[in-house]
């Protein structure tokens, strides 16, 4: 579902709310191994499912991210994710990579 990867995290399971509460708990266990003040890049390409509940968590996992000064990149984000961000008018706030 998420695993660790060189630089951050990968995330390999469909970002839908069946799965949120699932990838929210483990992602923010995931970032409490990262060193203090690094950049953490979680790469989504092997993404293929995102509904809104996607955004709530990656917005989580940022926040999450910034309490220990870690700096949270996106890569790889699904066009269907960039598509919500711009509907929903957050797409400035998304920390792309």
């Amino acid at each position: 579902m998420i695993e660790q990867a060189k630089g951050g995290l990968r995330v390999t399971a469909p970002m839908v709310i069946a799965n949120a509460r699932t990838l929210l708990e483990t992602g923010e266990r995931l970032l409490r191994s990262v060193e203090r003040s690094a950049q953490a890049v979680i790469d989504l390409a092997e993404v293929r499912e995102v509904d809104s509940s996607a955004l709530s968590v990656v917005f989580a996992w940022q926040r999450k991210a910034g309490q220990r000064d870690i700096k949270l990149r996106i890569a790889n984000p699904p066009a269907s994710m960039i598509s919500l961000a711009a509907l929903y008018g957050v797409s400035e706030l998304l920390p792309l990579a």
